[in-house]
């Protein structure tokens, strides 16, 4: 387990995430297929190539999960109770097949659970960022996380 507990979590602590990830043709095909959204921008080559963009995007859910993801080993695995909210979520850039995504999650707040004391409250923001420095996703999440045991 290389999660970190509620006392390791501190306001203003950044996390620059040591993994990173290209999308592929594949992940945004099977997402958007396996979340029945049929949308054109996503999986029709030649309806895309018609759209400002010029190319299909990336399944906007995709890349949330995948921003989300790439922050569990250095933060919450195995030490996370429950996701409790995700707030202030937004694309600032397209996503493309091909982007390698890179993320950066600032601790924003702490506190301890009024109801467990067993636990406590983190929030984050996570920050996607493809490999030319554009930020593509920006999401503040709460965590109910698990305290140190005695």
């Amino acid at each position: 387990m290389s999660g970190l507990y509620f006392e390791e979590f501190e306001p203003g602590r950044v996390f620059k995430h040591a993994f990173t990830r290209t999308v592929t043709e594949m992940d945004n095909t099977l997402f958007s297929a396996l979340t029945m959204n049929p949308q054109p921008l996503h999986v029709d080559a030649e309806f895309s190539a018609g759209t400002q963009f010029g190319q299909r995007l990336v399944n906007s859910l995709f890349t949330l999960g995948l921003v989300i993801g790439i922050t569990v080993t250095e933060t919450t695995l195995g030490t996370t109770i429950a996701n409790l909210g995700m707030s202030d979520v937004r694309f600032d850039n397209p996503v493309f097949h091909g982007d390698t995504l890179r993320v950066e999650t600032t601790v924003v707040s702490v506190r301890e659970s009024k109801s467990r004391p067993d636990a406590g409250i983190v929030e984050f923001e996570h920050r996607g960022i493809n490999q030319r420095g554009e930020t593509v996703c920006l999401c503040r999440r709460a965590a109910f996380m698990k305290r140190r045991p005695a």
